[in-house]
């Protein structure tokens, strides 16, 4: 079962869909997947890398710094 979306692409883009695909013998529906794909990857992989930035950021306190204070 294919769910299915409506959106609209610029005509360039669809301009560029076409040639692509006639180029590469492929399917424009392979290729918009296959760059779907890609992107979700790429913000996969940006989300993670912030999201350890941001547990590093709190977690970045030199031994002094962490216990500074503290009485033993």
């Amino acid at each position: 079962m294919e769910n299915s979306i409506n959106f609209t692409l610029k005509p360039g883009t669809v301009e560029s869909l076409q040639a692509y695909s006639e180029l590469l013998h492929k399917d424009i529906s392979m290729m918009m997947e296959e760059a779907l794909e890609a992107y979700f990857a790429e913000v996969q992989k940006r989300l993670l890398e912030k999201n350890m930035a941001d547990e590093n950021a709190m977690t970045n306190l030199d031994y002094d710094e962490f216990w500074d204070g503290v009485e033993f």
